[in-house]
C-alpha cells in the first residue's frame, strides 16, 4: 500500500516542527536557569561615619569701608640739584663718586678754561698799570700840576680795571664746581675729558635725609585730595608702610594726562630712597562690603576656597577675594552676610564632616 506524498510531506512537517519545538523549549529553559541563578540583589556598603570636627567659626559681617584707590609714584628728594657748568671747557678732574656723601663746599669737579686764565691775568695786569697811573696822577696833583679832573679820570680807570680783574676771577671760579648742600651724589653724567657747556647736566645731587612722594592724581579724583591730608604710602618691592603728609597740590592739570601732581612729605624714619617706586592710597566715598580674616581663604592653583557651616556640616565654597586691608580681605563673591565662616580648624576637614564650635 503506498502512501500518498502529500499525506507524507504532512507528516514530515509535524515531526519537524516537533523537534524544533522541543528544541526551543530546551534553550528557553536553559536561559531561564541562567537569568535566575545570575540575578542577585546589589551589595550596600556601609558609609563610614565622619567624626565631627573642632573649628572656630564666625559670622561674615558686612562692613562700611572707605573705597580705596591706589595711585603709583615715586619717592624723589625734597632738595636736590643737577650741576650744570657756566663756563665751556674740557673736564680735567672729576671728584664725584655716585652714592657717596659730601658736604657743602666739597670741590666735585674742575674744568679746564686756559682762555679765563689768561682774562684773568690780562685783568690784574690792566690793574696794575691803572693803580700805578692812578698813583702818578695824584702826586702831580699834590704839586698841583695836573687838574682835579685827571685826577678823577685817573681815579675812574683805577676802578673799572679793579672790576675787571674781579668779573675774571670771578668767571674762573665758576671751573670749580662745588657741592651747594649736604647730601648724595646720585648720578654722574659726565667724565673726564668730556666738553662741558653751559646748559649740559654733569651731576645730580640730592639730600636723602628729606624726601617726598609725588603722585599724579586724575582729574576725577582730585577733589579727593586736601592740603595737610594724611595719606598712607607703600614704599618699593618691601611693602613699608608708611603715612604722609600732603604739602603741595599743583593748581593746574596737565593738559594731556588730565592729573594734578601732588607731594607728600614722608617722615624722616621712612626707609626710603630716591626714585623708589610706591603706591598711594587714595580714600574715596564709603561703601558697604566683606571683610572676613585672611586666614580663613585658602588658595589651591587658582581657586580659593573658603570652608563655610550649613546644618553643622562642613561646606566648601569658591569665593572670589578683591584687596587686602591689614589682616582682613575683602570678599567679592561666593559668601553673603550671615554664612558662617570656618576661620581656623580647617585642616583635614571634609565635604559634609559635622562640625562642632566651641
Amino acid at each position: 500500500m503506498k502512501i500518498p506524498s502529500s499525506s507524507g510531506t504532512a507528516a514530515g512537517g509535524s515531526l519537524q516542527q516537533f523537534g524544533w519545538g522541543r528544541a526551543w523549549a530546551g534553550v528557553l529553559t536553559v536561559v531561564a536557569t541562567l537569568g535566575w541563578g545570575c540575578h542577585r540583589e546589589p551589595e550596600v556598603k556601609a558609609v563610614p561615619t565622619l567624626a565631627a570636627a573642632k573649628v572656630r567659626t564666625a559670622p561674615v559681617q558686612e562692613n562700611r569701608h572707605p573705597a580705596i584707590e591706589e595711585i603709583m609714584g615715586s619717592v624723589r628728594s625734597r632738595t636736590r640739584a643737577v650741576m650744570e657748568s657756566k663756563v665751556s671747557g674740557r673736564i680735567e678732574h672729576m671728584h664725584a663718586v655716585p652714592g657717596r656723601m659730601v658736604k657743602a663746599g666739597d670741590l666735585l669737579m674742575e674744568i679746564d678754561v686756559p682762555e679765563i686764565r689768561a682774562k684773568v691775568e690780562q685783568a690784574r695786569a690792566v690793574a696794575l698799570q691803572a693803580e700805578r697811573d692812578y698813583e702818578r696822577v695824584a702826586g702831580l696833583f699834590k704839586q698841583e700840576a695836573v687838574t682835579r679832573s685827571e685826577l678823577e679820570n685817573a681815579e675812574s680807570r683805577r676802578g673799572v680795571a679793579q672790576a675787571g680783574v674781579v668779573e675774571a676771577e670771578a668767571m674762573l671760579k665758576y671751573a670749580r664746581i662745588l657741592a651747594p648742600f649736604e647730601g648724595v651724589v646720585t648720578r654722574k653724567l659726565a667724565d673726564v675729558g668730556d666738553l662741558a657747556v653751559p646748559g649740559k647736566p654733569l651731576l645730580e645731587l640730592e639730600d636723602p635725609r628729606d624726601l617726598r612722594f609725588e603722585a599724579d592724581v586724575p582729574a576725577t579724583l582730585a577733589e579727593w585730595v586736601k592740603p595737610d591730608q594724611q595719606l598712607t604710602v607703600r614704599l618699593g618691592t618691601s611693602g613699608e608702610r608708611v603715612t604722609g603728609t600732603v604739602s603741595e597740590i599743583e593748581p593746574s592739570a596737565d593738559p594731556i594726562s588730565r592729573t594734578f601732581r601732588i607731594r607728600l612729605d614722608l617722615p624722616a624714619t621712612a626707609e626710603a630712597r630716591g626714585g623708589w617706586f610706591g603706591r598711594m592710597a587714595l580714600p574715596l566715598a564709603e561703601m558697604p562690603i566683606l571683610l572676613v580674616p585672611t586666614n580663613a581663604i585658602r588658595t589651591q592653583g587658582q581657586m580659593e576656597l573658603a570652608w563655610v557651616v550649613v546644618d553643622g556640616r562642613a561646606t566648601l565654597r569658591i569665593v572670589k577675594t578683591g584687596k587686602r586691608m591689614g589682616s582682613e580681605l575683602e570678599i567679592l563673591s561666593g559668601l553673603t552676610v550671615g554664612d558662617v565662616l570656618v576661620v581656623s580648624g580647617q585642616k583635614g576637614l571634609q565635604e559634609g564632616q559635622p562640625v562642632v564650635a566651641p
